[in-house]
C-alpha cells in the first residue's frame, strides 16, 4: 500500500504527518511523507520555529515524485492542515495527477478548520476552500463535531441531527464520512463517540472519555481509517480498527501523564489493539 501524505511536520512530538505516517508504516504501508511545514513543535505550546512552505516548494516536491514513475502506484492521497489556499491547491493538483495514474485511488482529506473551545484556527479563506474545492473532491473526509457543523451549516446535538449532517456533506461529493468525536444529547458523560457513514449506512463506535487532553489524535485517527478502508473496503470494520487502535494510544499516554501522544511507545496498538471495540448500527 502505497499513500502520498502531504501535511504538517513538527521535529519534537506528533502532529501532521508526524503523527500519520509513523502508525502507517507500523502496519506495512510506504508512505509519501510531503511536509507543508517544518516546526520544531506543534503551535499549542504558544511559541515555535521553523518555515511554512509555499504552495510551489509543496508542488515542486510532488513534481519529483511524478517524475520517478510512481504515481500509477499510489493508492491514496491524504491530506491534513492546509495552511494557505496555495497549499490547497497543490494538495488538489496532486490529487488530480494521482486519480488520472490510478482512477482507483482514494483522496481522504482531513478538514481542518477548528474545534469546539478554540473556534477556527486556520487562516481566512481555508473554510470556503475547504467547504467548495477540497471536501467535494474528496472519496473519504474525517471532520470533528466542530468542523462537520461548520462545513454543512447545522448543528450535530442529537443522534438524528449528526446523521442528517454527515449524510448533507456526502451529498457535496464525498461517499464515506469518519466523524472523528461526537457527543449528542445520548452520548454518557463518562463517553466519547465517533461515527462512520458510507452507502447510506450509520454506525456509531462509543470508548471511555480519558482523562486528556492532547495534539495529533485527529491525525492519527484519519490515517489509520484510510488504512483500514483501504484494506478491509468497509467503513464500519475501518471505524472499529482505527477507533480501538486511537483508544489504545491516548490510553497509554493518559497513563504515563504525557503532554505529547506516545505514538512510538505505544505502537503496538496499531498492529493489535489492546481493547477491541465494535461499532453499532444506528
Amino acid at each position: 500500500m502505497n499513500i502520498l501524505s502531504i501535511q504538517s511536520w513538527v521535529a519534537y512530538g506528533h502532529v501532521g504527518n508526524a503523527s500519520a505516517m509513523f502508525p502507517l508504516q507500523r502496519l506495512g504501508a510506504e508512505v509519501w511523507a510531503v511536509n507543508t511545514v517544518q516546526f520544531s513543535n506543534h503551535t499549542g505550546y504558544g511559541s515555535w520555529t521553523g518555515t511554512v512552505f509555499t504552495g510551489q516548494q509543496v508542488a515542486d516536491v510532488i513534481d519529483g515524485i511524478a517524475a520517478r514513475g510512481v504515481l500509477p502506484t499510489a493508492d491514496a492521497v491524504l491530506s491534513g492542515y492546509m495552511g494557505d489556499a496555495a497549499i490547497g491547491t497543490a494538495i488538489l493538483d496532486a490529487v488530480a495527477r494521482v486519480k488520472a495514474a490510478n482512477p482507483d485511488a482514494l483522496y481522504c482529506c482531513d478538514p481542518v478548520l477548528g474545534d469546539v473551545g478554540t473556534g477556527i484556527y486556520v487562516r481566512p479563506g481555508i473554510p470556503e476552500f475547504m467547504a467548495k474545492q477540497a471536501v467535494p473532491r474528496a472519496d473519504i473526509v474525517t471532520p470533528n463535531q466542530f468542523e462537520l457543523d461548520r462545513l454543512t451549516g447545522r448543528t450535530s446535538a442529537t443522534l438524528a441531527d449528526a446523521k442528517a449532517a454527515m449524510a448533507a456533506l456526502q451529498a457535496t461529493g464525498p461517499r464515506t464520512v469518519l466523524l472523528t468525536s461526537l457527543h449528542t444529547d445520548s452520548t454518557p458523560e463518562d463517553s466519547i463517540d465517533m461515527m462512520a457513514a458510507e452507502g447510506g449506512e450509520f454506525w456509531l463506535l462509543r470508548t471511555p472519555k480519558l482523562p486528556i487532553s492532547v495534539n495529533g489524535a485527529g491525525d492519527a485517527i484519519a490515517a489509520l481509517f484510510l488504512f483500514h478502508r483501504l484494506r478491509s473496503g468497509s467503513a464500519a470494520a475501518a471505524l472499529e480498527a482505527a477507533g480501538s487502535s486511537v483508544f489504545g494510544l491516548l490510553r497509554r499516554t493518559a497513563e504515563a501523564g504525557a503532554r505529547e501522544i506516545l505514538t512510538v511507545a505505544a505502537q503496538d496498538e496499531f498492529v493489535a489493539p489492546s481493547r477491541k471495540f465494535t461499532a453499532i448500527p444506528c
